[in-house]
């Protein structure tokens, strides 16, 4: 790996694969490298099982990445993935790895905020594509095609559910950087909920608001690759 380089772990939204990073290399700095996770049951690893539980996901992921956390690297995670990500931090704290050098948290209240849909999973079919289209972030057409719903909507239950289930346990906070990015219009998320990110690290978070709903990232990719490589 070129010195002085900084691995950017990138973890998957619900329904996400690593297809949705495939333009972030380009707008953060040269020294990072972006490495989009990909969970089991999508993209490349569709022929895996889904997993349903964020426990189950946070090994998979570990096992991923554990042979390179001996070199720089930061987490960052969207919605799902930047519960993922604080899950996964937890983790490598626990088994006394190299810890991250950052932790960037985006479209997500702090890990003690509890869902207010956490029975979304349990939607008949026709509401659950409702509530989708109401989050944002996946095109008409898509929604609209009988054929590509049938492929993901399983998906989007076992993330929906892996993430209602996961329930919050309050350790000692880490010593670690962390970045959290929210978009003013997203209701998946508030303020107040976003300051809760606050308890789970010695440090001052950073705080960074972007205008647009819960898939803000889609609309201010330069942004944020500037507001991501501007931390180290």
């Amino acid at each position: 790996m070129e010195r002085g380089k900084i691995r950017l772990f990138c973890l998957p939204y619900a329904g996400g694969n690593s297809y949705a990073y495939r333009d972030w290399q380009k707008h953060t700095a040269e020294f990072i490298d972006v490495v989009p996770i990909e969970l089991p049951g999508r993209g490349k690893r569709s022929s895996a099982p889904l997993l349903f539980s964020m426990d189950a996901m946070v090994e998979d992921v570990f096992r991923q990445i554990r042979p390179l956390l001996h070199e720089p690297y930061a987490i960052y995670g969207h919605s799902m993935g930047a519960c993922l990500g604080y899950l996964l931090t937890r983790k490598i704290l626990e088994t006394d790895l190299p810890q991250p050098m950052h932790l960037f948290c985006s479209g997500r209240d702090g890990p003690c905020v509890a869902s207010n849909h956490r029975n979304r999973h349990l939607l008949p079919r026709d509401d659950f594509i409702e509530a989708l289209r109401e989050m944002g972030g996946c095109p008409e057409e898509i929604l609209n095609d009988d054929e590509l719903m049938d492929y993901f909507v399983p998906i989007l239950r076992a993330d929906f559910r892996a993430h209602a289930s996961n329930s919050y346990r309050p350790t000692r906070a880490f010593d670690i950087p962390l970045t959290t990015m929210m978009g003013l219009q997203d209701v998946e998320t508030t303020r107040t909920g976003v300051l809760e990110w606050q308890r789970e690290t010695k440090k001052k978070i950073n705080i960074r608001e972007f205008s647009g709903g819960h898939f803000f990232i889609s609309d201010h990719l330069p942004e944020i690759g500037r507001c991501i490589s501007a931390q180290f």
